[in-house]
C-alpha cells in the first residue's frame, strides 16, 4: 500500500502555491507510505538550460561543489537538505557523464522543466526537509511509500526517472519487470535500482524516444506490463494516470476549472480550493486519462 499524489495546474495564478497544496497532499497521504517519501516539481522550461537533481551521500558538499564548477563552467548550484540542483547550459549526456564520476552522487533527474527530490523517512518530514511548501511551478507528482519490492532506501523511493524530463510514481506491484528490465536494458534504458517502479518509468521512456505520446505509451504498457498498478507519469507538458484493467489499486480525481488534483484518496485533496465544486470521480479500469499536451 503507497500513496500517490498528482496536480496539474490550469490557471497560472496557482503557480506559487503548488508546493503548499502539494505538501497537503503528501502529508495527508503519509499513513499509506510510511518509509519514504518523494516528489517532483515541474516549472516554466527555461531556454538551453537543464536542471540535474542529484543526492550526495557525504558530507563534503563544498568540495563537491567546487570540483564541479571546475568542470562545467556555468554551474549554478542550489542546494536543499542532502540533495542539490545543478543547472547549466551543459548538454545531458556531457554533464551525466561527469555526475557518474562521482561515487558519492546519484542522478535522481533532469530535464529543462523537472526537479525531483526524495528521502527515507515519514513523509512530513520529507516534506518539511525540502521545505516543499516554498515551490513554485506548473504541475507536480508525489509519492508516499511502503516497501514491499525492494529496500527502503533512496534508490528505492519513488519518483523514478529514466529519461529528460520523465518521471513515474505507482501504487501495486508488476510480475513480468525482471524480464522487462533485462529487455529494457539491451534497448540502452539505464536502469539502476531493484524496484519494479523503475522498470515502468523505463518502458516510458523507451515509448517516448521512439516518438510515442505519453498517453499512447501507456495504452501500450497494458498489454506489456503485467500486474496490478495505477500510475501516475508526468512529462514537462503534463500528467497522465492509467490503472490496470482489474483496478484494485484505488484513484480519484477532482477537476475543477482551475486545476486537477489526482490521489490515492480523498482525503488527500480535501484542502484543495474549492474542491467539492470540480468534477470528482474514479479513474475507468484500463483507461489513461492526460492532462496537457
Amino acid at each position: 500500500m503507497c500513496g500517490i499524489v498528482g496536480l496539474y495546474l490550469k490557471n497560472k495564478k496557482y503557480n506559487k502555491d503548488l508546493g503548499k497544496f502539494l505538501t497537503g497532499m503528501m502529508n495527508n497521504m503519509s499513513t499509506r507510505g510510511p518509509d519514504s517519501a518523494g516528489f517532483a516539481i515541474y516549472s516554466t522550461e527555461r531556454k538551453k538550460k537543464y536542471k540535474y537533481s542529484i543526492c550526495y551521500n557525504e558530507n563534503n558538499i563544498k568540495e563537491i561543489k567546487k570540483n564541479l564548477s571546475k568542470e562545467i563552467k556555468d554551474a549554478k548550484i542550489k542546494i536543499i537538505s542532502d540533495h542539490f540542483v545543478l543547472e547549466t547550459s551543459l548538454k545531458p549526456l556531457k554533464v551525466i557523464s561527469i555526475i557518474k564520476s562521482y561515487d558519492n552522487l546519484n542522478l535522481v533527474g533532469y530535464g529543462s522543466s523537472i526537479e525531483i527530490f526524495k528521502q527515507v523517512g515519514n513523509p512530513r518530514d520529507v516534506v518539511n526537509n525540502f521545505s516543499l511548501k516554498n515551490f513554485s511551478g506548473t504541475h507536480a507528482i508525489g509519492h508516499t511509500r511502503m516497501a514491499t519490492e525492494s529496500a527502503i532506501t533512496t534508490d528505492g523511493s519513488h519518483p523514478y526517472s529514466t529519461g529528460e524530463d520523465e518521471c513515474l510514481v505507482h501504487n501495486g506491484s508488476l510480475s513480468n519487470h525482471n524480464n522487462l528490465r533485462r529487455t529494457l536494458k539491451k534497448k540502452g534504458i539505464e536502469i539502476k535500482s531493484q524496484n519494479d517502479t523503475e522498470v515502468a518509468a523505463g518502458y516510458i521512456s523507451n515509448g517516448l524516444s521512439n516518438k510515442k505520446s505519453l498517453k499512447d505509451t501507456l495504452i501500450d504498457g497494458l498489454k506489456d506490463l503485467d500486474g496490478f498498478y495505477t500510475f501516475i507519469s508526468g512529462t514537462k507538458n503534463g500528467l497522465a494516470i492509467v490503472r490496470d484493467e482489474i483496478a484494485c489499486k484505488p484513484a480519484v480525481v477532482a477537476e475543477t476549472k482551475d486545476y486537477v488534483a489526482i490521489a490515492s484518496e480523498f482525503q488527500a485533496m480535501a484542502h484543495l480550493p474549492n474542491v467539492n465544486k470540480g468534477k470528482i470521480f474514479e479513474p475507468e479500469p484500463g483507461l489513461v486519462y492526460s492532462w496537457g499536451k
